[in-house]
Protein backbone atom coordinates (compact mmCIF):
# COMPACT_ATOMS: atom_id res chain seq x y z
CA UNK A 1 0.00 0.00 0.00
CA UNK A 2 1.70 3.12 -0.86
CA UNK A 3 2.46 5.83 1.64
CA UNK A 4 0.05 8.58 1.97
CA UNK A 5 0.14 11.92 2.98
CA UNK A 6 -1.68 15.46 3.75
CA UNK A 7 1.34 17.54 3.81
CA UNK A 8 2.98 18.26 0.74
CA UNK A 9 6.57 17.95 2.52
CA UNK A 10 7.62 15.29 5.24
CA UNK A 11 6.87 17.43 8.32
CA UNK A 12 9.16 18.04 11.14
CA UNK A 13 8.48 15.41 13.94
CA UNK A 14 10.58 17.86 16.59
CA UNK A 15 9.35 21.59 15.77
CA UNK A 16 5.49 21.56 16.32
CA UNK A 17 6.22 20.16 20.58
CA UNK A 18 8.89 22.59 20.91
CA UNK A 19 6.00 25.56 19.67
CA UNK A 20 3.30 23.79 21.56
CA UNK A 21 5.17 23.63 24.68
CA UNK A 22 6.63 27.26 24.47
CA UNK A 23 3.59 28.51 24.17
CA UNK A 24 1.59 26.55 26.84
CA UNK A 25 3.90 28.16 29.16
CA UNK A 26 3.32 31.42 28.13
CA UNK A 27 -0.30 30.49 28.32
CA UNK A 28 0.50 29.47 31.94
CA UNK A 29 2.32 32.74 32.46
CA UNK A 30 -0.88 34.92 31.04
CA UNK A 31 -3.05 33.16 33.99
CA UNK A 32 -0.60 34.01 36.81
CA UNK A 33 -0.58 37.31 35.36
CA UNK A 34 -4.60 37.50 35.05
CA UNK A 35 -4.85 36.48 38.41
CA UNK A 36 -1.83 38.82 39.68
CA UNK A 37 -3.03 42.35 38.19
CA UNK A 38 -7.12 41.30 38.05
CA UNK A 39 -7.26 42.11 34.40
CA UNK A 40 -9.40 39.25 33.03
CA UNK A 41 -11.67 41.33 32.12
CA UNK A 42 -9.33 42.17 29.37
CA UNK A 43 -6.92 40.17 28.60
CA UNK A 44 -9.00 37.06 28.65
CA UNK A 45 -8.66 36.65 25.27
CA UNK A 46 -4.65 35.78 25.35
CA UNK A 47 -6.20 32.66 27.50
CA UNK A 48 -8.57 31.35 25.57
CA UNK A 49 -6.46 31.97 21.79
CA UNK A 50 -3.38 30.49 24.11
CA UNK A 51 -5.79 27.55 24.65
CA UNK A 52 -7.09 27.22 20.86
CA UNK A 53 -3.44 27.54 19.68
CA UNK A 54 -1.96 25.00 22.04
CA UNK A 55 -4.50 22.89 21.26
CA UNK A 56 -3.32 23.00 17.32
CA UNK A 57 0.08 22.46 17.63
CA UNK A 58 -0.05 19.39 20.00
CA UNK A 59 -2.27 18.10 17.25
CA UNK A 60 0.05 18.54 14.46
CA UNK A 61 2.81 16.72 16.68
CA UNK A 62 0.61 14.35 16.63
CA UNK A 63 -0.52 14.31 12.70
CA UNK A 64 3.04 14.39 11.65
CA UNK A 65 3.26 11.06 13.57
CA UNK A 66 0.26 9.81 11.05
CA UNK A 67 0.08 12.26 8.30
CA UNK A 68 -2.06 9.58 6.44
CA UNK A 69 -4.93 10.74 8.96
CA UNK A 70 -7.22 13.69 7.61
CA UNK A 71 -9.28 14.21 10.61
CA UNK A 72 -5.87 14.79 12.85
CA UNK A 73 -4.62 17.08 9.79
CA UNK A 74 -7.81 18.99 9.24
CA UNK A 75 -7.83 19.82 12.76
CA UNK A 76 -4.25 20.84 13.25
CA UNK A 77 -5.11 23.27 10.05
CA UNK A 78 -8.22 24.93 11.74
CA UNK A 79 -7.24 25.19 15.35
CA UNK A 80 -3.47 26.68 14.33
CA UNK A 81 -5.79 29.09 11.64
CA UNK A 82 -7.77 29.86 14.45
CA UNK A 83 -5.64 31.04 17.11
CA UNK A 84 -4.07 34.16 15.74
CA UNK A 85 -7.67 35.97 15.57
CA UNK A 86 -8.19 34.97 19.11
CA UNK A 87 -5.30 36.30 20.06
CA UNK A 88 -5.94 39.38 18.35
CA UNK A 89 -9.00 39.96 20.09
CA UNK A 90 -6.85 40.66 23.35
CA UNK A 91 -4.70 43.96 21.82
CA UNK A 92 -8.52 45.27 20.73
CA UNK A 93 -9.33 44.98 24.40
CA UNK A 94 -6.02 47.05 25.26
CA UNK A 95 -6.52 49.49 23.29
CA UNK A 96 -10.13 50.24 24.35
CA UNK A 97 -8.66 50.30 27.90
CA UNK A 98 -6.17 52.62 26.66
CA UNK A 99 -8.43 55.02 25.15
CA UNK A 100 -10.78 54.50 28.44
CA UNK A 101 -7.87 56.17 30.18
CA UNK A 102 -7.57 58.59 27.97
CA UNK A 103 -10.64 59.55 26.99
CA UNK A 104 -10.14 63.54 25.90
CA UNK A 105 -7.84 61.45 22.86
CA UNK A 106 -10.25 58.93 22.09
CA UNK A 107 -11.32 59.16 18.42
CA UNK A 108 -14.38 56.99 18.96
CA UNK A 109 -16.30 55.14 21.54
CA UNK A 110 -13.98 52.41 23.58
CA UNK A 111 -16.43 50.72 24.35
CA UNK A 112 -17.51 50.42 20.60
CA UNK A 113 -13.75 49.53 19.50
CA UNK A 114 -14.00 46.17 21.46
CA UNK A 115 -17.42 45.05 19.75
CA UNK A 116 -16.81 46.54 16.56
CA UNK A 117 -13.44 44.83 16.18
CA UNK A 118 -15.16 41.29 18.37
CA UNK A 119 -17.63 41.32 15.69
CA UNK A 120 -15.37 41.50 12.77
CA UNK A 121 -13.39 38.69 14.47
CA UNK A 122 -16.09 36.32 14.44
CA UNK A 123 -17.06 37.28 11.08
CA UNK A 124 -13.33 36.07 10.49
CA UNK A 125 -13.53 33.02 12.79
CA UNK A 126 -17.14 31.56 11.12
CA UNK A 127 -15.30 31.79 7.59
CA UNK A 128 -12.28 30.03 8.94
CA UNK A 129 -14.61 27.52 10.08
CA UNK A 130 -17.16 27.44 6.85
CA UNK A 131 -13.67 27.10 4.84
CA UNK A 132 -12.63 24.15 7.10
CA UNK A 133 -15.76 22.46 7.02
CA UNK A 134 -16.03 22.66 3.43
CA UNK A 135 -12.32 21.35 3.01
CA UNK A 136 -12.66 18.43 5.45
CA UNK A 137 -16.19 17.06 3.94
CA UNK A 138 -14.15 17.09 0.30
CA UNK A 139 -10.92 16.77 0.82
CA UNK A 140 -10.18 15.60 -2.57
CA UNK A 141 -8.46 18.80 -4.31
CA UNK A 142 -9.97 20.50 -7.45
CA UNK A 143 -13.02 19.82 -6.32
CA UNK A 144 -15.33 22.99 -6.39
CA UNK A 145 -16.16 22.69 -2.70
CA UNK A 146 -12.87 22.05 -1.79
CA UNK A 147 -11.68 24.79 -3.88
CA UNK A 148 -14.63 27.17 -2.52
CA UNK A 149 -13.72 26.10 1.08
CA UNK A 150 -10.09 27.35 0.33
CA UNK A 151 -11.31 30.63 -1.43
CA UNK A 152 -13.17 31.28 2.09
CA UNK A 153 -10.08 30.60 4.20
CA UNK A 154 -8.10 33.07 2.20
CA UNK A 155 -10.93 36.18 2.10
CA UNK A 156 -10.89 35.84 5.92
CA UNK A 157 -7.03 36.22 6.22
CA UNK A 158 -7.50 39.34 4.37
CA UNK A 159 -10.49 40.61 6.21
CA UNK A 160 -8.52 40.29 9.05
CA UNK A 161 -5.37 42.13 7.75
CA UNK A 162 -7.69 44.68 6.59
CA UNK A 163 -8.97 44.82 10.47
CA UNK A 164 -5.27 45.12 11.29
CA UNK A 165 -4.34 47.96 9.06
CA UNK A 166 -7.12 50.12 10.55
CA UNK A 167 -6.42 49.06 14.68
CA UNK A 168 -2.95 50.43 13.69
CA UNK A 169 -4.66 53.89 12.23
CA UNK A 170 -6.37 54.03 15.57
CA UNK A 171 -3.56 53.23 17.54
CA UNK A 172 -1.28 55.93 15.89
CA UNK A 173 -4.33 58.85 16.05
CA UNK A 174 -4.13 58.23 19.86
CA UNK A 175 -0.52 58.22 20.32
CA UNK A 176 -0.24 61.44 17.75
CA UNK A 177 -3.00 63.37 19.83
CA UNK A 178 -1.19 61.81 23.78
CA UNK A 179 2.09 63.16 22.03
CA UNK A 180 0.88 66.21 21.18
CA UNK A 181 -1.03 67.28 24.57
CA UNK A 182 2.12 66.01 26.09
CA UNK A 183 0.62 63.07 27.53
CA UNK A 184 2.95 60.60 26.60
CA UNK A 185 4.65 59.04 29.74
CA UNK A 186 7.40 56.18 29.19
CA UNK A 187 4.65 54.55 30.93
CA UNK A 188 2.25 54.86 27.82
CA UNK A 189 4.56 54.50 25.84
CA UNK A 190 5.50 51.27 26.30
CA UNK A 191 1.68 50.36 25.80
CA UNK A 192 1.90 51.99 22.09
CA UNK A 193 4.70 50.38 21.49
CA UNK A 194 3.75 46.80 22.08
CA UNK A 195 0.67 47.77 20.38
CA UNK A 196 2.87 48.61 17.43
CA UNK A 197 4.92 45.53 17.60
CA UNK A 198 2.20 43.08 18.26
CA UNK A 199 -0.21 44.44 15.24
CA UNK A 200 2.34 44.38 13.05
CA UNK A 201 3.42 40.56 14.12
CA UNK A 202 -0.42 39.66 12.97
CA UNK A 203 -0.06 41.63 10.32
CA UNK A 204 2.75 39.96 9.25
CA UNK A 205 1.09 36.60 9.72
CA UNK A 206 -1.82 37.83 7.59
CA UNK A 207 0.05 38.45 4.60
CA UNK A 208 2.16 35.28 4.93
CA UNK A 209 -1.43 32.83 5.72
CA UNK A 210 -3.35 35.31 2.35
CA UNK A 211 -0.25 34.33 0.23
CA UNK A 212 0.18 31.10 0.91
CA UNK A 213 -4.14 30.43 0.58
CA UNK A 214 -4.07 31.97 -2.20
CA UNK A 215 -1.07 30.33 -4.05
CA UNK A 216 -2.68 26.57 -2.75
CA UNK A 217 -5.90 27.13 -4.15
CA UNK A 218 -5.69 29.24 -7.75
CA UNK A 219 -5.24 25.87 -9.46
CA UNK A 220 -7.48 23.78 -7.63
CA UNK A 221 -5.87 23.05 -3.77
CA UNK A 222 -2.80 20.75 -3.07
CA UNK A 223 -2.15 17.75 -0.67
CA UNK A 224 0.41 15.17 -0.62
CA UNK A 225 -1.99 12.54 -1.49
CA UNK A 226 -1.28 12.14 -5.29
CA UNK A 227 1.12 13.64 -7.39
CA UNK A 228 -1.07 15.73 -9.75
CA UNK A 229 -2.24 17.25 -6.48
CA UNK A 230 1.35 18.00 -5.19
CA UNK A 231 2.32 19.95 -8.62
CA UNK A 232 -0.59 22.59 -7.93
CA UNK A 233 1.32 23.54 -4.88
CA UNK A 234 3.18 26.76 -4.89
CA UNK A 235 6.83 27.40 -3.67
CA UNK A 236 5.06 28.21 -0.23
CA UNK A 237 3.39 25.89 0.10
CA UNK A 238 5.83 22.77 -0.40
CA UNK A 239 8.24 24.22 1.89
CA UNK A 240 7.20 23.73 5.58
CA UNK A 241 9.90 26.05 7.31
CA UNK A 242 7.26 29.04 5.58
CA UNK A 243 5.13 28.03 8.00
CA UNK A 244 7.56 28.01 11.32
CA UNK A 245 9.08 31.51 10.19
CA UNK A 246 6.32 33.43 9.21
CA UNK A 247 3.09 31.47 11.66
CA UNK A 248 4.62 29.98 14.43
CA UNK A 249 7.30 32.53 15.29
CA UNK A 250 5.59 35.63 14.80
CA UNK A 251 2.79 34.18 17.11
CA UNK A 252 5.42 33.30 19.49
CA UNK A 253 6.67 36.22 19.87
CA UNK A 254 3.12 38.27 20.15
CA UNK A 255 2.54 35.76 23.47
CA UNK A 256 5.63 36.49 24.69
CA UNK A 257 5.80 40.35 24.41
CA UNK A 258 2.35 40.27 26.03
CA UNK A 259 4.18 38.57 28.76
CA UNK A 260 6.91 40.93 28.95
CA UNK A 261 4.77 43.97 29.07
CA UNK A 262 1.83 42.95 30.21
CA UNK A 263 -0.48 46.03 30.18
CA UNK A 264 -2.03 45.07 34.16
CA UNK A 265 1.04 46.78 34.80
CA UNK A 266 0.56 49.90 32.78
CA UNK A 267 -3.33 50.90 32.77
CA UNK A 268 -6.00 50.67 35.31
CA UNK A 269 -8.29 47.68 35.53
CA UNK A 270 -11.26 50.25 36.29
CA UNK A 271 -12.22 51.49 32.94
CA UNK A 272 -13.73 54.55 34.54
CA UNK A 273 -10.39 55.67 36.18
CA UNK A 274 -8.04 58.46 33.49
CA UNK A 275 -5.64 60.43 33.17
CA UNK A 276 -6.22 64.32 33.61
CA UNK A 277 -4.94 67.12 31.34
CA UNK A 278 -1.94 67.41 33.54
CA UNK A 279 -0.51 63.91 32.50
CA UNK A 280 -0.02 62.58 36.34
CA UNK A 281 -3.01 62.96 38.21
CA UNK A 282 -5.46 60.45 37.25
CA UNK A 283 -9.12 60.66 38.84
CA UNK A 284 -12.06 58.59 38.71
CA UNK A 285 -15.15 59.42 36.42
CA UNK A 286 -18.67 58.65 35.13
CA UNK A 287 -16.78 56.57 32.08
CA UNK A 288 -17.19 57.21 28.38
CA UNK A 289 -20.93 58.67 27.99
CA UNK A 290 -22.43 58.38 24.77
CA UNK A 291 -26.08 59.78 24.69
CA UNK A 292 -26.89 58.28 21.08
CA UNK A 293 -28.75 54.86 20.64
CA UNK A 294 -27.03 51.74 20.63
CA UNK A 295 -27.55 51.58 16.74
CA UNK A 296 -26.58 54.91 15.66
CA UNK A 297 -23.20 54.53 18.00
CA UNK A 298 -21.97 51.27 14.79
CA UNK A 299 -23.54 53.19 12.20
CA UNK A 300 -21.68 56.46 12.78
CA UNK A 301 -18.35 55.11 14.83
CA UNK A 302 -16.59 58.31 15.17
CA UNK A 303 -19.73 60.37 15.52
CA UNK A 304 -19.54 62.63 12.34
CA UNK A 305 -22.64 64.25 13.41
CA UNK A 306 -21.48 65.15 16.66
CA UNK A 307 -18.31 66.91 15.41
CA UNK A 308 -20.67 68.71 13.34
CA UNK A 309 -22.86 69.72 15.14
CA UNK A 310 -20.33 69.64 18.78
CA UNK A 311 -19.82 67.45 21.28
CA UNK A 312 -22.19 67.56 24.10
CA UNK A 313 -20.63 69.11 26.84
CA UNK A 314 -21.88 66.53 29.88
CA UNK A 315 -19.89 64.12 27.62
CA UNK A 316 -16.21 65.58 27.84
CA UNK A 317 -16.00 65.04 31.50
CA UNK A 318 -12.71 65.33 31.62
CA UNK A 319 -13.02 69.22 31.29
CA UNK A 320 -14.48 68.88 34.86
CA UNK A 321 -11.84 67.78 36.57
CA UNK A 322 -13.66 69.20 39.89
CA UNK A 323 -16.26 67.03 39.53
CA UNK A 324 -13.70 63.33 39.43
CA UNK A 325 -12.25 62.07 42.61
CA UNK A 326 -8.90 62.03 42.91
CA UNK A 327 -6.96 58.73 43.19
CA UNK A 328 -4.76 58.39 45.61
CA UNK A 329 -2.54 55.46 45.06
CA UNK A 330 -0.50 56.76 42.44
CA UNK A 331 -0.34 56.69 39.14
CA UNK A 332 -0.04 54.28 36.30
CA UNK A 333 1.37 57.02 34.20
CA UNK A 334 3.85 57.66 36.57
CA UNK A 335 4.25 54.33 37.29
CA UNK A 336 3.75 54.50 40.44
CA UNK A 337 0.19 52.86 40.86
CA UNK A 338 -0.87 48.99 40.69
CA UNK A 339 -3.69 46.89 40.17
CA UNK A 340 -2.34 44.35 42.64
CA UNK A 341 -4.16 46.24 44.96
CA UNK A 342 -7.49 46.20 46.20
CA UNK A 343 -8.65 48.93 48.14
CA UNK A 344 -11.99 49.89 47.71
CA UNK A 345 -15.28 48.90 47.10
CA UNK A 346 -17.24 47.31 44.17
CA UNK A 347 -19.23 49.98 41.88
CA UNK A 348 -21.14 48.92 37.94
CA UNK A 349 -20.89 45.20 38.36
CA UNK A 350 -16.75 45.42 38.24
CA UNK A 351 -13.84 45.55 41.79
CA UNK A 352 -12.26 48.98 41.34
CA UNK A 353 -8.80 48.65 42.29
CA UNK A 354 -7.54 52.27 43.21
CA UNK A 355 -8.08 54.57 46.15
CA UNK A 356 -9.73 57.89 45.70
CA UNK A 357 -10.50 61.06 47.60
CA UNK A 358 -13.48 63.42 46.89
Amino acid sequence: MPNISFYPYEPNRVLPAIFATIIALSLSVHIFQNFRYHYWRTTFFLTWGGLVFTSGWILRAISTQNPANLPLYISQTVLILAGPPIYAAAEYNILSRLMNYLPMHATLNPNRVVLLFIYIGAAVEALTAAGAAKIATHPQPGTSENVNGGRLISISLVLQGIVEIFFLFLVWDLHRKSKKSKMLSPNILTVFIMLYGTASLIFLRCIFRAVESFSKYKKGGCDGSSSSSLENCGNITNQEYYLYIFEATPMVLYTLWLNLIHPGRFLPANPKRYLDLDGQTEREGPGWIDNRSRWLTFVDLFDVRGAIRGRDAESEFWKRPDEGRICVDGSFALGTASNRRRRYGVGDGERKRAQVVD
